[in-house]
């Protein structure tokens, strides 16, 4: 693979390119991949027809839930609203404005009619099956028509599941949409009756926000000396920019990137096909068709990571890597990363292949990494800054060009992603 070339579908948009890729889905995949799509779906149809099947991938880490009625706040909700969730429609603005912590009840009944299914679901969702795969679904986690949720701005929040009731400790600060877990273009008739219950902020277990600082100790221009402004290939041909730094551990740093819906790319073609596309049902499977090895440090990424839709993968996908530094800022472990963003193709100067082409403003995925992560309510302070002699244009590897303004994105991690981190490993 050349640098930059993943197979994998299109990445969730950021602001500037919102959902515009979800209605070219089929458009994007490339022969190669269709067939090979079409020769695993007949894989799976002949193992399993009509079996259940559970993603054996990553899905986002679960937004966090009220442990217990005892454990939680006893006292009545500050205020309590019903909505009723159309077939028709896939979102719906509450109007509630959540703060970090604050805890909210939702209970749903009714009930939603596919034309393509056997009987009416409820608030649940139906059982998910193969076509699930090729689906876009906002939660691929739940069943097709399950009551789904979300907080914050709609291009980097991740939706949870809600289904017939659930009870949540609201993450970040935002607005709250309820929503159905479907297609806009393949949507039930029915409705649902959702009411939504809100208490006062739990103070026992409150939610970082990230804190914007002028600066984080030990991020400074002697640290930017042992870090190499950019990342290349094996021959060692300088490539993308390294635009973003992560201080924490490596379970904090695992978890914040999984609670934020990014996943985890595969490290080889085998594994990907094998145990990710036909041994399993999820999305995300496709989606971790794996990333080229880029170096820094003198080896290959320790980590891969996509945010992206799984059917327009071939095309399009937000991608980044991260390297463990083989020094500590203050005595906490540092991560350097490159992101960018695929946007379609171009040919290879070093051989006259295709690879993939970056969005050439980089920062807007500097931009897209640092929203998607902040809104995990896991990342503590962030910083951006500005090493001596900035690199503000620059080739990659493969030829294609990118400019920056040359800051570096510092994110310093919760203790709270540590404290998920550790519960989630158990």
């Amino acid at each position: 693979m050349k640098e930059g070339c993943h197979e994998r579908g299109a990445g969730p948009p950021r602001e500037e390119q919102s959902m515009k890729s979800k209605a070219s889905m089929g458009a994007c995949l490339g022969p190669a991949i269709f067939l090979f799509f079409l020769s695993s779906a007949n894989i799976v149809l002949a193992q399993s027809s009509g079996d259940q099947s559970s993603s054996q991938t990553a899905q986002p880490a679960a937004i966090p839930e009220a442990k217990s009625a005892a454990a939680a706040d006893a006292s009545k909700p500050t205020q309590t609203k019903n909505f009723t969730l159309e077939g028709a429609q896939v979102w719906v603005d509450t109007g509630i404005s959540l703060e970090p912590g604050q805890r909210f009840a939702v209970t749903s009944e009714g009930s939603l009619r596919y034309t393509d299914a056997k009987a009416d679901n409820g608030p649940d969702g139906l059982t998910r099956g193969f076509k699930d795969l090729i689906r876009i679904l906002p939660y691929n986690g739940a069943g097709r028509g399950a009551v789904i949720g979300r907080i914050g701005d709609a291009d980097i929040a991740q939706p949870f599941v809600i289904g017939v009731k659930k009870e949540i400790v609201a993450p970040v600060s935002g607005k709250l949409a309820l929503g159905i877990n479907q297609s806009d273009v393949d949507t039930g008739t029915g409705s649902y009756t959702v009411k939504v219950e809100v208490y006062a902020v739990d103070a026992s277990a409150p939610r970082e926000v990230a804190k914007e600082v002028s600066n984080i100790p030990g991020v400074d221009n002697r640290l930017f000396e042992k870090i190499p402004r950019r990342i290349g290939d094996k021959a060692g041909n300088a490539g993308d920019m390294v635009n973003f730094l992560i201080l924490g551990d490596e379970d904090q740093m695992k978890n914040v990137f999984t609670t934020a819906g990014w996943v985890k790319v595969d490290a080889s073609v085998q594994e990907t096909v094998l145990a990710g596309f036909i041994a399993s049902m999820s999305k995300e499977s496709y989606l971790t068709m794996p990333m080229s090895q880029l170096y820094l440090f003198g080896r290959p990424q320790d980590y891969g990571w996509a945010h992206a839709e799984p059917i327009t993968v071939v095309a399009s996908r937000n991608h980044l890597r991260v390297w463990k530094a083989p020094f500590t800022v203050n005595g906490q472990m540092l991560w350097v990363g490159a992101a960018t963003h695929d946007i379609g193709f171009e040919k290879d100067q070093r051989n006259n292949g295709l690879t993939h082409k970056i969005d050439p403003d980089i920062d807007l995925e500097k931009d897209y990494v640092q929203k998607t992560l902040s809104s995990t309510g896991l990342v503590a302070e962030v910083t951006h800054f500005s090493p001596k002699q900035p690199m503000l244009e620059a080739r990659t590897a493969t030829g294609g060009t990118f400019h920056s303004n040359g800051q570096v994105l510092v994110m310093k991690l919760s203790d709270a992603a540590k404290t998920s981190a550790s519960s989630n490993n158990k």
